[in-house]
């Protein structure tokens, strides 16, 4: 069952295209008014012209913020606070695979640096609007690559050599350790928070935006992956459904909960990744 989102506000990140987009505009079409958070300003405007016209509504904005910089998700939070009082939905969706080294701003590896802590310090900037919501909701977007996962806090910059299958896994791990450590801290409020796996998925993830590496082998693979709206239906399910309502803490795949590895469940670890994430974003939830 999905209700209408008449009144509810949510914020997508990474809503430039592939996921991010179809999340932005299956919402709209069921009356959110809906904040793209977007890195690039000219994919962001055109992504914003495409998902008002493919969903009829008006009630999309467009706000910028690089998940890689720190700098850049405090003035976007800022922003946002000064802006909007509540906030019922996040989707932490944005996600980025490198296949060579690359850094944030800050020094991180890419791939730990946006996927988990750029969402980490996010998500703790915009609580204060999720627990003024009726019932907020944090969807956060992991996979199935967690399986092959391991945090490696020696090494959170990958100096000893970039594995692109160990980088993106970790960072999907590290997604799922801090969905059920965030769920531990916030019961009791208003607030969930819940990880999915959305499916082998034809987006753009991947390909270099200025060489063009990867889009001769994605074309070749496009017809073996779901499509965005396909990828995208549990986080639509999970942002609007009543079903889920006080469910907080799992993954979930296909709008089910589903089993996670051994590693992904390890409690001391979660509280071990908190920690650490704390101590390099400087946010305290």
């Amino acid at each position: 069952m999905v209700q209408p989102m008449e009144g509810k506000l949510v914020a997508v990140t990474g809503a430039n295209s592939g996921m991010g987009l179809a999340t932005v505009v299956e919402l709209a079409r069921m009356g959110a008014e809906v904040v793209m958070i977007c890195r690039s300003r000219t994919r962001g405007e055109e992504a914003l012209a495409r998902a008002r016209e493919e969903s009829g509504s008006g009630s999309i904005t467009l706000m910028l913020c690089d998940l890689g910089s720190f700098a850049s998700i405090r003035t976007f939070a800022e922003a946002f606070r000064k802006q909007f009082d509540k906030l019922d939905v996040l989707v932490n969706n944005a996600g980025v695979v490198s296949l060579k080294r690359q850094a944030t701003e800050d020094g991180y590896e890419i791939m730990i640096g946006v996927n988990h802590l750029g969402h980490f310090l996010l998500t703790g900037e915009l609580l204060p609007c999720l627990l003024r919501a009726e019932q907020g909701r944090i969807i956060n977007v992991s996979s199935g690559a967690h399986k092959a996962g391991r945090i490696r806090y020696d090494d959170h910059t990958m100096m000893n050599g970039v594995n692109v299958v160990n980088g993106y896994a970790r960072s999907k791990l590290a997604n799922i350790l801090f969905t059920k450590e965030l769920a531990r801290k916030l019961s009791g409020t208003r607030v969930t928070v819940n990880a999915l796996h959305p499916g082998a998925v034809s987006t753009a993830i991947g390909v270099d935006r200025q060489s063009g590496f990867g889009k001769s082998v994605h074309r070749m693979l496009r017809p073996f992956f779901r499509t965005p709206q396909q990828g995208a239906a549990t986080a639509i399910y999970l942002a609007s459904s009543p079903d889920v309502s006080r469910m907080t803490g799992l993954y979930f795949i296909d709008r089910n909960p589903a089993r996670v590895t051994a590693a992904a469940s390890d409690e001391v670890e979660a509280a071990r990744l908190w920690a650490w994430s704390e101590a390099q974003t400087g946010v305290a939830y």
